[in-house]
């Protein structure tokens, strides 16, 4: 199965402790897959949350498809994340704990479906995220030499 990706969330890994992520499928409009396949999504400030026993991903921008006429789509509407209702349980107990929040990690086509991976994360402080930077520069130095 060909995999396509769409966009990444780079500043999730910057900003947060992922300690695993989850592929779930979304539910789309016909517009919303069209704007897709032109890689117009931004998932930065996006968030999952679970409401009723569902997984739902809210805050993520898909542009409006621009060859569409009168029938496009809300850019920032709530969409539904389809995980199995196991996952769900285990994603709500872990999510209850202090700091632990879902953030899209990166969108992507899984033949013609759309998956987006949402990662478990808690929070980095100021020096962690300092300690990340020093890390990365250490094994950029390493790599050249």
């Amino acid at each position: 199965m060909t995999i396509k990706q769409i966009a990444e969330n780079r500043s999730a890994r910057h900003e947060y402790f992922i300690t695993e992520d989850i592929e779930c499928g979304i539910v789309l409009t016909g517009t919303e897959v069209k704007a897709l396949r032109q890689g117009k999504i931004q998932l930065t400030g996006g968030f999952a949350r679970i409401d009723k026993d569902e997984l739902w991903l809210e805050n993520v921008h898909i542009s409006a498809y621009e060859q569409s006429s009168t029938s496009n789509h809300e850019t920032r509407r709530r969409r539904k994340l389809l995980v199995h209702q196991k996952e769900i349980k285990k994603l709500k107990v872990k999510t209850q704990s202090k700091g632990i929040t879902l953030i899209p990690i990166r969108a992507y086509f899984k033949g013609n479906k759309v998956k987006i991976a949402v990662g478990l994360a808690k929070g980095k402080k100021a020096y962690d995220k300092r300690e990340t930077i020093k890390e990365r520069d250490v094994k950029r130095e390493m790599s050249r030499e």
